[in-house]
């Protein structure tokens, strides 16, 4: 007879994966990784990207209050 096989959720291989990678590097390696990914993504896009992002600020698009006379 064949034994059933557990399978495990995207959810839960994402939560033990992040728990080994933490386990694995230093806060260190964190904050260099972010770095470089911070001056790529700036070298990429510019100045004007970040204006935007910035001016769009805590809104979402498919926000319920966007339209909304407070």
């Amino acid at each position: 007879m064949a034994e059933k096989q557990n399978k495990m959720s995207r959810e839960e291989a994402g939560k033990r994966g992040g728990q080994t990678t933490s386990e694995e590097y230093s806060q260190e390696h964190f904050e260099e990784i972010g770095q470089k990914g911070g001056e790529t993504t700036s070298k990429k896009y510019g100045q004007e990207h970040y204006k935007e992002i910035g001016q769009k600020g805590g809104r979402t698009s498919n926000s319920k209050n966007a339209n909304s006379n407070r």
